[in-house]
């Protein structure tokens, strides 16, 4: 049984990390801070009621996916495009952390996804979304591809347009499992790069859907981790390891993951594909145990919370245009 979890990210020097992943306690990864940037405030709701997967009905056509190649844009090929599922991502004042998927909107926008711990202002015990600080929206988030702890972000860069942490806060959320494991948050990328990105998760291909029925002990996952302590070696991102049965009382918020080689920091937010290649989940946190666990963020989840809080109309994840490939 798990003893404690921590986030895997927090602001602290590189070589602290360093000192530290060989115990598993430290949570983050990251360059040295730079000046942030912000924009206007989230929009304040009113306190809802917790979200659950049944409780949300939106209109025709704005399902929780959308096929590449209807998604209003050209994408960049898989084998080119310098903005993808797997790319590392710097919030600005904040850490370096590792991009989920890519999402659009109704007005065309394209959005990529990391945690939104990755924007935290608190210490790498401070796991509750709900109270843990965070940086603003409008926060600049820069990229890199296989970035090391010298070389920095340089491929492009956006701004934070969505945290769940903000926005569980200016909510009143209630429920303690989406405080816990609601983990995502939405860079908007300029116009400009929409060219340069591909949906696509590297490596595996997909994600073809979204799983919304949950793991099974032994299921094989798959994901693409890209922290910077790896040196820019793409052949170390691509991950195979299996579930652990899924954890009743977290109702469906969380699932565990066990590999042989767990993650590290840097990998937070990277995406988790299932067996069949459907989205899974985000790589939130990490469990004190033996072995060592990665808490996993279920996506339907905290994409229905976003779709239904963030404001941003017909939100949509896009499937990859590459073919799921397990075998590889």
């Amino acid at each position: 049984m798990p003893l404690s979890s921590f986030r895997r990210a927090f602001a602290i020097p590189v070589t602290c990390v360093l000192a530290a992943t060989g115990t598993y306690l430290a949570a983050g990864c990251g360059s040295q801070p730079v000046t942030d940037s912000t924009a206007d405030n989230h929009a304040s709701a009113s306190t809802p009621a917790s979200p659950q997967r049944q409780a949300f009905t939106f209109g025709v056509g704005y399902g929780p996916t959308v096929a590449a190649d209807q998604a209003g844009h050209q994408w960049a090929p898989a084998a080119s495009a310098t903005i993808t599922p797997g790319i590392q991502t710097y919030t600005h004042g904040a850490v370096q952390c590792t991009a989920n998927y890519v999402f659009i909107d109704d007005t065309g926008h394209v959005y990529i996804g990391q945690a939104a711990h990755c924007g935290t202002t608190g210490l790498v015990t401070e796991t509750d979304g709900c109270t843990a600080g965070s940086l603003p929206l409008g926060t600049a988030v820069s990229f890199n591809r296989n970035g090391s702890p010298v070389s920095g972000a340089t491929t492009a860069a956006g701004q934070l347009a969505y945290s769940s942490w903000l926005t569980m806060q200016e909510n009143g959320e209630q429920d303690r499992n989406a405080c816990a494991y609601n983990d995502l948050a939405l860079v908007k990328l300029a116009p400009e790069d929409i060219g340069k990105v591909n949906p696509s998760l590297p490596h595996w291909g997909g994600p073809v859907g979204i799983n919304t029925s949950g793991t099974n002990a032994g299921d094989h996952l798959y994901s693409y981790w890209n922290s910077i302590l790896r040196g820019g070696i793409a052949g170390l991102s691509p991950q195979v390891g299996e579930s652990k049965i899924d954890d009743v009382a977290a109702s469906g918020w969380t699932h565990a993951f066990v590999a042989t080689i767990p993650g590290i920091p840097g990998d937070s937010g990277s995406a988790f594909l299932d067996s069949d290649g459907n989205a899974l989940g985000t790589l939130s946190t990490l469990a004190i145990s033996i072995p060592i666990v990665n808490n996993v963020g279920d996506i339907s989840r905290e994409l229905a919370y976003a779709r239904a809080y963030s404001g941003i109309s017909g939100l949509r994840l896009v499937l990859g245009t590459e073919p799921f490939t397990p075998n590889r």
